[in-house]
């Protein structure tokens, strides 16, 4: 009989190591510029800096300190400034922002208690506390909210503030560019992983026909390419929303790149280099990834064909939680963690690829799909609807897999994130696919 004891005591573990990870890396992304930095507003697509931590700190307080140990708030003067649908993005520089040093204390003060907390929660009796899920929830909020904070990092202007060793080179790969994924059935979503969101979830069965799909993620080079053939300039690759968007806003590269001379340039945090061609494609919206999918004679995937290529085992006909099977991802399973500040070269992580040879679906790059952001059969909202159901419809396209900027507590298997076809500030990339009776 396993030890209840034990069990808790394996949460508590886990829950503490993932808040601990969340805020050292929030720290990180808070103490490497001035406090000008972090409170101006560095894109209209972007919340300040300063606004991102205090948030990060009233979610903790509201969610562990108030709902799961009843406590009364700490500030509930603020709760309105740090609610995330109240203001949207451009709006809140003009909100009574807590100043960098009181919202650092705010957030350390609310943190303290939660460790206190930690220590004395059981692991049973309500949804948010089983399996510990409501600290693990605030751990992958934290995480999201430092990846955003590093979208912002990437679009300041000014000096290199962040710092990381570049991914090891990877051999080059032999193997074919594509792989084919059999038809048939395979469960997607989940109904046990006991961290997993309301979108991800309940576990359902889905037929898929055969279908093949890239090897890798689009690389820059693969892209340049379409670049070069004039991509940009004919409207047959393009929906009209794209071409409109495109065109309208003078969009000829991906973003952050420019042309001198023969070669294309970027800017990554702070640094500007030659665009490398063996790293796959980043900062491209989902327009851009389906003309040139259309223009490589191929399509996006579905978002249940990308689930089944990372999830599906042939030989033992299941569902895993990664690629590379149940156990949770390691530095030599793929690219996550802000652990790199760019993505790894294509064909990179051979340990974390498929049973079926496909690499790279977790980590390096968001991967858009062709699929609209909708609820699985069975969707119940918990435990607020605002998390995923008002977002549900077809203005939003899925992304999966992760990227190099997304920590492994909020990167899965079954993990679903979404976002405007428009979107280019986010860490995203694509990789192909075409039916299997294609030519």
């Amino acid at each position: 009989m396993t030890d209840p004891a034990h069990d808790a005591d394996t949460l508590r573990e886990r829950a503490l190591t993932t808040l601990t990870t969340a805020r050292a890396r929030t720290t990180l992304l808070t103490s490497c510029v001035e406090d000008p930095d972090l409170t101006a507003q560095h894109s209209p697509l972007m919340s300040p800096l300063v606004w991102d931590l205090a948030h990060i700190g009233n979610q903790e307080e509201q969610w562990l300190l108030r709902t799961v140990a009843g406590r009364e708030a700490m500030r509930p003067e603020i709760d309105g400034i740090y609610d995330a649908f109240e203001h949207p993005r451009a709006a809140r520089p003009t909100l009574p922002l807590l100043p960098p040093t009181e919202a650092r204390h705010y957030a350390s003060e609310v943190r303290g208690r939660v460790l206190d907390l930690l220590e004395s929660t059981a692991f049973h009796g309500t949804r948010l506390t089983e399996a510990a899920f409501a600290f693990g929830m605030i751990a992958q909020h934290e995480q999201q909210h430092d990846e955003t904070m590093l979208i912002t990092h990437q679009l300041r202007r000014g000096p290199q503030a962040l710092t990381a060793p570049d991914p090891e080179p990877a051999p080059l790969l032999t193997g074919p560019s594509e792989v084919l994924v059999p038809g048939g059935p395979f469960t997607m979503g989940t109904s046990t992983e006991p961290w997993a969101l309301d979108n991800e979830r309940p576990a359902h069965r889905r037929e898929v026909p055969p279908f093949y799909i890239d090897t890798t993620p689009v690389t820059n080079a693969a892209y340049k390419a379409f670049i070069e053939d004039g991509g940009y300039d004919d409207d047959r690759w393009w929906t009209p929303e794209g071409w409109a968007h495109i065109r309208g806003n003078s969009i000829h590269a991906p973003l952050f790149w420019r042309r001198d001379g023969k070669q294309w340039l970027r800017r990554r945090f702070g640094v500007t280099e030659v665009v490398p061609p063996d790293e796959p494609v980043l900062h491209v919206c989902w327009y851009e990834a389906d003309a040139y999918a259309r223009w490589a004679g191929r399509r996006l995937p579905t978002e249940a064909e990308w689930e089944k290529a990372a999830r599906h085992d042939p030989a033992g006909n299941r569902s895993m939680r990664y690629p590379w099977g149940d156990d949770d991802p390691g530095p030599e399973h793929a690219n996550l963690g802000q652990r790199h500040l760019r993505p790894a070269p294509a064909g990179s992580y051979p340990e974390g690829e498929s049973p079926l040879g496909v690499r790279q679906l977790i980590g390096d790059v968001w991967e858009w799909t062709a699929s609209d952001f909708l609820p699985y059969p069975g969707f119940q909202a918990f435990p607020y609807k605002e998390y995923s159901e008002v977002f549900f419809g077809p203005e939003y396209k899925v992304l999966r897999g992760g990227a190099f900027a997304v920590d492994a507590v909020a990167c899965r298997g079954t993990f679903r994130n979404w976002d405007y076809p428009i979107r280019r500030q986010i860490f995203s990339g694509f990789r192909t696919a075409r039916s299997a009776g294609d030519a």
